[in-house]
């Protein structure tokens, strides 16, 4: 059975352009509700350690504003599942973090840090918020999040939209091979990173995937096309890569 694909929107950059000029302007949870108004089924927002984009007050808001589910990409530290408890998110997806870091840079290693997650995953559970854990499309890190718990995982599709030609397909070849090893035993399969409308339609035609979560590609679009827009036409691809 092929399941419905649901969209989650990152709002991050909309609040990376408002923290360039230090203003009120532009809104990420105005952002929020306008991609939830285009169809989008979830909102992404990232809270960083530097606080470079997202803020407290933005979560704050999110949570008490979004009629959708929001998701909290968090790293593994115990301030930022203090955060988690206190808003109760539907989800938080626990993902690398690294100060000199641009963008997330890849998954996180769940098999490397498996006691330092165990609590995390564990205690956000015991709470209701959805836990997923941000990994490479590697068995190993699939078996990790089996021993964890986790009953969502979010595979990298960074590499996938970096690469070309037969690299790419080798690319996607490990994507949907890890999309389908987890959804064998029993865990969600999300994706994302670096998705574009020339990319998302094969990692969107993967069967087992459930989820995809865009974002920087989504709010760049949004300059030319304008945010209603912008959502609407990724739906509609992943609609008809998905048949």
């Amino acid at each position: 059975m092929t399941h419905p694909l649901r969209l989650g929107v990152n709002i991050d950059h909309v609040a990376t352009v408002r923290n360039a000029r230090g203003a009120g302007y532009p809104d990420p949870v105005r952002a929020a509700l306008m991609a939830a108004a285009a169809g989008a089924d979830g909102i992404t927002a990232h809270l960083r350690e530097d606080r470079r984009h997202i803020t407290d007050d933005d979560i704050a808001r999110l949570a008490a504003e979004l009629t959708i589910p929001l998701n909290l990409e968090m790293a593994a530290t115990d301030e930022m599942l203090a955060i988690a408890l206190r808003h109760r998110p539907h989800a938080a997806c626990i993902v690398p973090e690294k100060r000199e870091e641009r963008t997330t840079e890849g998954g996180i290693d769940a098999a490397g840090q498996h006691n330092r997650l165990v609590h995390l995953v564990d205690r956000l559970g015991e709470a209701n918020i959805r836990v997923s854990l941000f990994i490479e499309p590697d068995p190993r890190q699939i078996e990790a999040a089996i021993r964890l718990g986790a009953p969502v995982i979010e595979l990298h599709t960074g590499r996938y939209a970096e690469l070309e030609g037969e690299a790419r397909a080798d690319e996607l070849h490990r994507l949907s091979d890890a999309a389908a090893l987890a959804a064998k035993n029993g865990i969600e399969v999300h994706a994302g990173h670096g998705l574009t409308y020339a990319n998302v339609g094969p990692v969107a035609a993967i069967p087992q995937v459930r989820e995809l979560n865009i974002g920087h590609f989504l709010i760049g679009e949004a300059l030319f096309l304008g945010l209603d827009e912008s959502v609407r036409r990724m739906r509609a691809e992943m609609d008809a890569a998905r048949g």
